[in-house]
């Protein structure tokens, strides 16, 4: 499933709070959530940059990109998926865990993790 990988790959740049929102009985506008925090403007860009890099490498381009130059909130359109990638201030200003909290929070599936 394309919304595990992306979030895997926030977790290969060390990013932190990964959550996975499945929205998709509360909103039409896409089916999942990816949050993530990096710890600055640069590792939030690198987070992102990675994810995008590494879904380009697999068949997967985003529809659509935003904050990518400035790094304090950026936002990767899949269409089925969203990952949002945050500055962990913006995060906590925004708190789109509690807006969409009537969203299902999926696990993750580490690579490799046994059951």
């Amino acid at each position: 499933m394309s919304v595990q990988r992306a979030s895997l790959l926030c977790a290969d740049l060390k990013a932190s709070d990964i959550v996975v929102l499945d929205i998709s009985r509360i909103s039409t506008a896409t089916d999942y959530f990816v949050i993530a925090s990096g710890t600055s403007d640069t590792h939030v860009r690198a987070v992102a940059e990675h994810v995008l890099q590494e879904m380009k490498k697999e068949g997967i381009a985003p529809h659509h990109v935003e904050g990518l130059e400035r790094g304090r909130w950026v936002l990767l359109d899949y269409f089925d998926f969203v990952v949002h990638v945050f500055h962990p201030a913006l995060r906590d200003f925004y708190q789109l865990e509690r807006l969409w909290s009537d969203a299902e929070v999926i696990p993750l599936e580490r690579e490799g993790a046994r059951p």
